[in-house]
């Protein structure tokens, strides 16, 4: 047995400042899927100590080759629900609100009106939701980071963050950055692929959903989590000489 607490071996890379930072920081995350369920795994496991959660989905077969918190015995239950329970599950003191409806520009001003979040993960599909929390948290002035588009991907390495006028290939990403210029928005973090989408018609040349693998979108998650948390501690990413595993 050791001394060692939930935040010991963070706090040896983070510092008990930013260890501190994370606990007393709110952050949004709208879409608890794929992607969205691993930027929580990530932020939670950090110990970022406080969320707004928002999906109004519930789990489904199709989910458990990508989604964290899709197992047998989550299919058919509110995302939601399940995201407090498993962020509870590893912080029992984590504050969470959540938010169970379809994300539309008419409610999204009202929940990032909500007080404390210091951050917003958009992590949805829709893009007139994309368009509205990305456009309300610029003019909030509050950090966002928007996904672009994991699906029919297979090189996780091909991804990258930065601002979304410099993103290229993605489809999703040519869309967003064409609509938010129409709003006068700039400066907007996101991720994206620069992988050419890999596309396969179904029968008849119907169009099938997104195809999807398990390491994926998981390595977009978690690449957001980290640029959050990195973010919200005040920490450098590069290496410290001290630091040992």
């Amino acid at each position: 047995m050791t001394d060692e607490t939930f935040t010991s071996r963070t706090e040896r890379l983070l510092g008990s400042d930013g260890v501190a930072r994370l606990a007393a920081s709110k952050v949004a995350v709208f879409g608890l899927g794929g992607v969205g369920g691993f930027v929580l795994e990530g932020l939670a496991r950090a110990g970022v100590g406080s969320f707004l959660l928002a999906d109004c989905d519930v789990f489904s077969e199709s989910n458990l080759n990508r989604q964290i918190l899709a197992t047998l015995d989550t299919i058919g239950r509110k995302k939601t629900e399940v995201a407090r329970e498993r962020v509870k599950s590893i912080n029992p003191d984590a504050k969470i609100e959540l938010f169970d409806a379809f994300l539309d520009p008419e409610n999204v001003p009202e929940l990032l009106s909500r007080d404390g979040i210091a951050y917003v993960i958009d992590a949805i599909d829709n893009v007139t939701a994309k368009i509205a929390i990305v456009s309300e948290a610029k003019r909030r002035g509050i950090p966002v980071v928007s996904c672009m588009g994991t699906g029919n991907h297979l090189d996780p390495t091909r991804f990258v963050i930065g601002d979304l006028e410099k993103s290229s290939v993605c489809p999703l990403a040519r869309v967003m950055r064409t609509e938010l210029r129409c709003r006068g928005i700039k400066g907007v973090t996101a991720l994206w692929s620069t992988e050419p989408p890999i596309k396969r018609a179904g029968e008849d040349g119907e169009r099938v959903p997104p195809a999807s693998v398990s390491f994926v979108p998981s390595v977009a998650g978690l690449m957001i989590a980290s640029h959050v948390i990195t973010a919200l501690s005040g920490v450098s990413t590069e290496r410290k000489k001290d630091c040992s595993l």
